[in-house]
């Protein structure tokens, strides 16, 4: 079994991941993994943090000589602000004095239900493990398991399908591969440029306006072999574990598989895909409106996710809140923060969904070691195409 527990605050000494069932001799190197960390610090939107992280990973367990041992991987990404935040978040109880608490909660944030729950009346002892500053570690992570998955034939790629009230549909008949090259030449990763300049006036348009803006990606998983999830159980379909695996990074509101939404208004014949068989191939669809994915299984197909985000929450120009300890009206806090943050949610979906798929991948496969697991999915491979 694949598991991970990530831990660090946004301006802790560092983030955490603790990975323990990766097999051996998969080949890992960190910068592998700081490809994938300077992918999601870019994007046109985003805020000062990003001018002073440049996050890069370290290996404290788990790799020896450029190879996976099999035993636990440690990986750690030091938070460089840390040196201007070591006082206000220390662990010593004498330093308790020297940190001005935070008491105006943020409307969208986690700062008062979270308040709420533990109870806190210093927000900032649940905003710093709330942030989006997590996500740099499950980034890391995802990148791991986009390692084992290459090694086994399977690709994750993502691009942007809209900001704010802006729609950007890829162009017809491009594979994932080619739309994801296209997204990477654009610092708002989306496939037509001759949308940018649109986007840039929006975007300085509600930082001006202190606001901010939400949006929505597409992520897509090709060469995954049919059978990974299961109908058995609800906790074993890979559409509901994916769709759970989107919704957990922070400001996602909706997850859709294949064409989502859009099929509640269509009829069946529209809706679902013909299936076909040729010699070499096995069996297979013309048409992938099902995303890859039925009845919790995946099916063949290009897996196809589409993720909306909300305008983060975080506003120059704040909401109303209440003061936790006075409890009078006042305007909420503001936290340094990003306006536009949907080209890096859109490289932390690549994440989340690699790590899900390759957690499917070794409950069905299985193996101590990569060659292993190689060759039972590629004994499987041929079986399907004789099936």
């Amino acid at each position: 079994m694949l598991t991970c527990l990530t831990a660090g605050e946004s301006h802790g000494p560092q983030l955490t991941a603790i990975i323990s069932g990766l097999p051996a001799n998969l080949p890992l190197a960190a910068a592998d993994i700081d490809l994938d960390l300077a992918r999601r610090q870019c994007g046109y939107g985003r805020g000062g943090r990003m001018t002073i992280e440049r996050d890069r990973v370290e290996f404290r367990s788990g790799v020896r000589h450029g190879l996976t041992t099999g035993a636990p991987l440690t990986l750690v990404i030091a938070n460089r602000d840390w040196e201007n935040w070591e006082r206000r978040m220390s662990a010593a109880a004498a330093d308790r004095d020297t940190a001005d608490p935070v008491t105006r909660p943020r409307p969208g944030h986690a700062d008062l239900p979270g308040c709420l729950k533990y109870c806190q009346h210093d927000t900032r002892n649940i905003l710093e493990r709330a942030s989006a500053r997590e996500t740099a570690i499950r980034t890391a992570v995802g990148a791991t398991a986009k390692k084992l998955l290459a090694v086994c034939g399977i690709r994750v790629w993502s691009w942007v399908t809209g900001i704010g009230n802006i729609d950007i549909a890829p162009p017809t008949g491009r594979n994932p591969e080619d739309l994801h090259r296209r997204a990477e030449e654009s610092p708002f990763r989306i496939t037509d440029p001759n949308r940018e300049a649109e986007l840039v006036r929006l975007v300085d348009d509600v930082k001006q306006a202190g606001d901010s803006l939400g949006g929505t990606f597409q992520v897509a998983v090709t060469g995954v072999p049919a059978g990974l999830g299961s109908h058995i159980q609800h906790h074993t379909r890979l559409d509901g574990r994916l769709a759970q695996a989107m919704m957990s990074i922070q400001a996602i509101k909706g997850v859709e598989i294949g064409i989502g939404f859009a099929a509640a208004r269509r009829r069946g014949s529209t809706v679902h895909d013909p299936i076909g068989w040729k010699p070499g191939r096995g069996f297979g669809r013309e048409s992938n409106r099902a995303g890859g994915i039925e009845g919790g299984m995946s099916n063949g197909e290009d897996i196809l996710l589409t993720a909306a985000m909300k305008p983060i929450p975080t506003l120059y120009q704040p909401l109303a809140s209440v003061d936790m300890i006075s409890k009078e009206p006042f305007a909420a806090g503001i936290e340094r923060s990003d306006v536009c943050a949907v080209p890096a949610a859109a490289v932390v979906g690549e994440a989340a969904a690699a790590w899900e798929i390759a957690a499917a991948l070794l409950e069905k496969f299985g193996g101590d070691h990569l060659d292993e697991i190689r060759r039972a999915v590629e004994t499987y491979r041929a079986d399907l195409a004789t099936f």
